[in-house]
């Protein structure tokens, strides 16, 4: 060992030995934090499972390579950076001489073969990603960035740790080409020889190259474990168990999507009947009462963008950020952190948990943090701002998108429970939405008597439960379809349909009652229990002597369709649901029911949130519309999973839209450039925004929105009346 090597030695020692020890401590102030969220024992069923997807969505990218050109980049520098530890770890054998290697595998041709592709692949693809960062950065002129609130020092900081990596390596091999320590031949190693060829045969060139790589592969651990809430750099660490700890990971995309998680106290789901708000835990009000695996969440975001390049209110000028949000909740969680570990903390009643003698040494800044509001105005110094609470529209796009599978609709929900079953602070205008449902059962206050006034003047009989002895489908025709003018036109055509193609089927007409989607996406988990249980007991009883495979229900309205399929079996209602525009795509490949009349003018096809991105439900509309239309419908830029919102979930429905730009504005102008002059929905709620919008443009005499049923309806019956547009109330 020369005097060189000695020094190269020693100096990588002692930048690892620091570089060690701050990661330590820093993993376990991250544990410490994450641990402090509430139970979540239902994350640690299906092992198996979990441990499949987990590989699956890492190894093979799935979620990234929605985004070719980012995903295949990215995959390239994930596999660079697994693979390539290893090159770091042998150059701690080439500090110590200039033709060390890795032990075994270090002299194989095809792990120099293999390193050398993966570094070459690497370098293109952070190359790559560094352009792409640049050319998206927020300060460019005109557009939105989806890195608009990120910490941009910090992703070109590992973007040039790794580039640098990338390229030092190939200089140590280059170095050991020179001085004739390189094993490896030219077919297996181009690059390697390339770059030795223009380097000097300096023996020592190999440690001290080396040694750079290590400063700085150890500067980088150093930065990131001082930097506990530097999530673009973490996150190559906890995305694994993120992943591995999603909600359900049986679902081929976002797990997420679909059913909320039930209200929980304590780890257990809360049982209203016996809930007391001074021992039970109803919402989240402090970052503490979030799960654990939402600390994970907030701890594991690697502030992409990706959520907010999608989200329908950040696109319209509203304040909601799913990416701001999640890294606001993250920065309050971290920085309370030192009071919370104290011992200190708030209960359920608003008493202080913490003695004077645990919070004696807390920092004043923690102090200051734990006093801040979950949910307040800037002024009232909260870390959420209510308007960001209240802009969500529950589409799902962010839980789709997120490469690490956040589960940012839960959260924001969570927060939506305490605000209005706690503090009864909610937008006004959706007091009178949840008045309804507690006294008339449906949102729009509409009498019971009046729910099957939409079967009069059909020229065949609609039965009702009770009144048949046997029936196929249960039609569920919710309070939409029963009570707003342009969802009974939906209603009829699906009756009229099943009725053509000889299905059977029933309805409970006065004995239908509101799912409860809406008061459950805003936050009153007690009304929508309240509604489901009842619900429930009608179906179980409608039901009674069936297996599930017999209880089938066919929903028009996708919010009925996810309530009624992926949420009351935490009630105890377990059925076999289907959306109409599913049934009605069997039909007419079953010949049951036969298209003749093609569509004029074109047709271009809204994926609503709750039937697409909620429940992967994009080919059966279309395959309807395509059989209607005998041809290919246009589609929007934005469409199946990355389909633009409507405006109209989370409740927002019955809510005003006072910031920024409509969303259902935003989503007509993008319909009518496709110059079909047919929008076809699946959803009532879309119906309404999108007709709101139509009419709001002054296009209504040229631009048509209509449900799919009714399209095949006009191909099937070209003599059914078409049912020109109605003017209702407007959506807010």
């Amino acid at each position: 060992m020369g005097s060189v090597q000695i020094v190269t030695t020693i100096l990588a020692a002692a930048i690892t030995a620091v570089a060690v020890w701050l990661a330590v401590r820093a993993v376990m102030k991250m544990t410490a934090v994450i641990r402090l969220g509430q139970p979540a024992p239902e994350r640690f069923a299906d092992k198996g499972a979990r441990t499949t997807k987990m590989l699956v969505e890492t190894a093979g990218h799935t979620r990234m390579l929605k985004w070719s050109v980012v995903g295949a980049a990215h995959w390239f520098v994930m596999v660079g950076f697994v693979v390539l530890s290893l090159l770091v770890l042998e150059a701690y054998f080439e500090v110590v001489s200039p033709g060390g290697g890795l032990p075994i595998i270090g002299h194989w041709t095809v792990f120099g073969l293999a390193t050398e592709w993966i570094g070459i692949l690497g370098l293109v693809g952070i190359v790559v990603l560094m352009a792409i960062r640049l050319r998206n950065r927020p300060t460019r002129p005109g557009g939105l960035s989806r890195f608009t609130g990120s910490t941009m020092w910090q992703g070109y900081f590992v973007e040039w740790v790794v580039l640098l990596v990338l390229i030092f390596g190939f200089v140590i091999r280059g170095f050991k080409v020179a001085t004739d320590h390189f094993e490896y031949p030219v077919w297996a190693t181009p690059l390697s020889h390339a770059v030795g060829a223009a380097l000097p045969a300096w023996t020592a060139g190999v440690s001290v190259a080396a040694l750079i790589k290590i400063v700085i592969s150890m500067t980088w651990l150093i930065v990131i474990s001082l930097n506990v809430t530097m999530g673009v750099a973490w996150h190559r660490f906890l995305a694994f168990p993120n992943i591995f700890f999603k909600r359900d990971p049986e679902k081929p995309a976002g797990s997420g999507l679909g059913p909320l998680r039930p209200m929980t106290s304590g780890g257990k789901p809360l049982d209203f009947e016996e809930a007391d708000p001074e021992s039970d835990q109803f919402g989240v009000a402090q970052v503490e009462q979030f799960t654990w695996k939402g600390l994970l969440d907030f701890s594991t975001c690697t502030e992409c963008g990706r959520c907010q390049s999608q989200c329908p209110a950040w696109n319209t000028a509203k304040p909601l950020s799913p990416k701001l949000l999640v890294l606001s909740l993250r920065d309050h969680a971290y920085a309370k952190a030192p009071y919370l570990l104290a011992g200190g903390g708030k209960d359920l009643t608003g008493e202080e948990k913490g003695t004077e003698e645990q919070l004696a040494g807390v920092d004043v800044l923690a102090m200051a943090e734990a006093d801040r509001p979950l949910i307040g105005t800037a002024e009232e110094g909260g870390v959420i701002d209510p308007d960001v609470l209240w802009s969500c529209t529950t589409c799902g796009a962010c839980v789709e998108q997120c490469p690490v599978d956040i589960e940012h609709v839960d959260h924001i929900v969570d927060m939506r429970r305490y605000q209005v079953l706690i503090e009864s602070s909610f937008p006004s205008e959706a007091g009178v939405m949840l008045r309804n449902l507690e006294n008339k059962g449906n949102p729009w206050g509409a009498p019971q008597n009046t729910r099957e006034d939409w079967t009069k003047g059909l020229d065949f009989e609609v039965p009702r439960v009770g009144e048949v002895d046997d029936f196929e489908y249960l039609f569920w025709v919710g309070c939409a379809g029963a009570f707003e003018d342009r969802a009974k036109k939906t209603t009829r055509a699906v009756a009229t349909l099943l009725n053509e193609a000889g299905v059977s089927f029933a309805i409970l007409g006065e004995g239908e009652t509101c799912t409860g989607d809406p008061a459950r996406r805003i936050g009153n988990e007690f009304v929508f229990q309240m509604l489901a249980q009842q619900n429930v007991e009608t179906l179980n009883e409608a039901f009674d002597g069936r297996d599930k495979a017999k209880r089938k229900i066919v929903a028009t309205c996708p919010h009925c369709f996810n309530t009624l399929g992926n949420e009351y079996g935490q009630l105890g209602g377990e059925f076999e649901v289907v959306h109409h525009t599913q049934l009605l795509a069997h039909l007419v490949s079953a010949g049951k029911l036969t298209p003749v009349q093609p569509v004029d003018g074109g047709v271009t096809y809204h994926d609503p949130c709750y039937l697409g991105r909620h429940n992967r439900i994009f080919a059966a509309p279309r395959e309807v519309l395509g059989d209607s239309m005998q041809g290919e419908l246009t589609e929007m830029p934005r469409n199946s999973e990355r389909s633009f919102c409507c405006g109209a979930g989370g409740a927002r429905m019955w809510m005003e839209e006072k910031i920024g730009k409509r969303i259902n504005v935003d989503r007509v102008e993008e319909a009518m450039a496709t110059g079909a002059k047919t929008i076809a929905v699946g959803c009532p709620f879309c119906s309404t925004m999108l007709n709101d919008g139509v009419n709001g443009k002054g296009a209504g005499e040229d631009v048509e929105v209509v449900d799919v049923a009714s399209v095949l309806l006009r191909s099937v019956k070209p003599e059914a009346p078409a049912g020109e547009p109605e003017t209702a109330p407007a959506a807010g």
